[in-house]
């Protein structure tokens, strides 16, 4: 029987499914034992619409394997980070035509310095000039971003940095 974890890691992000939830950084244990398995997922954002699909595809897939005995937590904390997607997410990302997060922005106790400029220049995926402007604070989902390249004039997705 193939283990769980690796059944686990082949389960697509209904919203990016070029992505695999691993591939993502939400797929973030899976545990074994007697015949049970546990998976737990950090959701990319608390009030993500996807969370209820993410579940129902990992127990699904896991039971055309063989296990009947799912239990599928989330968990919030850690709070789940651009920085976990792994760099044939953030690959896979740029090869859709979707341009990767940066690094995510440090966030520091206390006050919070208030930027008035652009923080990071988004370069674009199609020719990677980094003459780009935002057209859109949401794109088709509420993580990315749309954007225009004024080089070769492309609209494109970012998925901004969390």
């Amino acid at each position: 029987m193939v283990s769980a974890r690796a059944i686990a890691e082949t389960v697509t992000d209904p919203e990016l499914p070029m992505l695999t939830l691993a591939e993502l950084g939400v797929l973030r244990d899976v545990t074994e034992d007697t015949g049970r398995v546990e998976v737990t997922i950090t959701p990319t954002y608390t009030g993500c619409p996807a969370l209820d699909t993410m579940r129902a595809d990992l127990r699904s897939r896991l039971a055309d394997a063989g296990y009947t005995d799912v239990q599928v937590r989330t968990v919030l904390h850690p709070p789940w980070t651009t920085d976990w997607i792994s760099d044939a997410g953030r690959r896979k990302l740029h090869e859709a035509g979707i341009a990767p997060p940066g690094a995510a922005p440090h966030r520091p106790s206390g006050p919070i310095p208030l930027s008035l400029g652009p923080t990071r220049r988004v370069r674009c995926p199609r020719c990677g000039s980094a003459d780009t402007v935002e057209l859109s604070r949401f794109g088709a989902t509420a993580c990315k971003s749309l954007r225009r390249c004024d080089a070769c004039r492309e609209p494109f997705e970012h998925f901004k940095e969390i």
